[in-house]
């Protein structure tokens, strides 16, 4: 086992004590926690930053207020529901359209068809604290439904695949995106099987995969290559995740964001704690790339000098 782990750092992969110990503790103030951990107070930090974001239709924060539901959608054939505290995809329910025989009957992003009843119910439940962090009350937040963009299109089942970048110190350090399939029901979790695909900091095109820890070449429901995709708006999505460190204050973060098919990229929301799987899909470590932003570190430099450092930087 400490043979393995030696081999592990000597190829400059970053494990989760040193991650926790000397990045997240270090770089991540925890006052400045809430800023990432309720989507509710990212959104509004990341629009007053000038940043894209999913519009929200509404938030529901007692349970007196769930009633309220049909209101807020009467206009809306697809929204989303998600906790505001939630982690991991948790409690996010995907709303794709309507029945067309019955108005107060939903369709989900897997087929299924789901009440109004059987909604607001699931709100309460996120009201109550489910699916929060701390399993304390949430707020339940119904936002815009990201449309799906046509890049993806060969390598996702049903849902909507975002990009992970991780920032360090304001740098773009690494990135990958996430893939649905149909073990993740969907949704772009890897703990719940969507596939990852390492991103190349310099080009925007996608790599190898990993999916259960395991590297792949192809997606496991629709069989296309994961690798080779050219990622549009890569500058954008750069220059926007760069700029998570001047919202959040923190300087270990991960900054995820959606492609929609009409309004381009959009903040989804920020993590204080991204995770390692990260460094398989990209087959290389973190280490060597924080130890080189540390190295070229400006401390005066804009969010799209940073990206651009990066993009000159990481060329594999």
């Amino acid at each position: 086992m400490f043979a393995i782990a030696r081999k592990l750092r000597k190829n400059g992969v970053l494990g989760l004590n040193e991650r926790n110990a000397n990045f997240i503790m270090r770089l991540n103030p925890r006052h400045y926690y809430p800023r990432v951990d309720d989507k509710a107070l990212t959104k509004e930090l990341a629009l007053a930053a000038g940043m894209a974001v999913p519009d929200l239709y509404g938030v529901i924060i007692h349970q007196a207020e769930v009633k309220n539901f049909s209101a807020i959608v009467r206009d809306q054939i697809s929204f989303v529901v998600k906790p505001a505290q939630g982690s991991g995809g948790d409690g996010i329910l995907v709303i794709t359209g309507r029945s067309e025989r019955k108005r107060d009957c939903f369709r989900l992003s897997s087929g299924v068809l789901i009440t109004d009843e059987e909604i607001q119910h699931h709100i309460s439940n996120i009201v109550g604290g489910q699916y929060s962090l701390s399993g304390t009350r949430d707020k339940a937040l119904i936002e815009y439904c990201v449309q799906f963009d046509p890049t993806f299109a060969a390598v996702s089942y049903q849902g909507v695949p975002d990009i992970r970048v991780v920032v360090y110190r304001g740098y773009p350090a690494m990135a990958m995106v996430r893939l649905p399939t149909r073990a993740s029901d969907g949704k772009a979790n890897l703990h719940q099987g969507a596939v990852g695909a390492g991103i190349c900091i310099a080009t925007g095109t996608t790599l190898t995969g990993v999916h259960h820890n395991e590297i792949v070449e192809d997606h496991p429901d629709t069989g296309a290559l994961v690798a080779g995709i050219e990622i549009p708006h890569w500058d954008f999505i750069l220059e926007s995740s760069a700029r998570g460190y001047e919202v959040t204050g923190l300087g270990y973060l991960g900054v995820d964001m959606v492609i929609d098919n009409h309004l381009g990229p959009l903040i989804l929301e920020m993590n204080a704690r991204p995770g390692l799987n990260i460094q398989i899909a990209n087959a290389t470590g973190l280490s060597g790339r924080i130890s080189r932003i540390d190295q070229i570190y400006d401390a005066k430099a804009t969010p799209a000098e940073r990206a651009a450092a990066a993009r000159h930087e990481f060329r594999t």
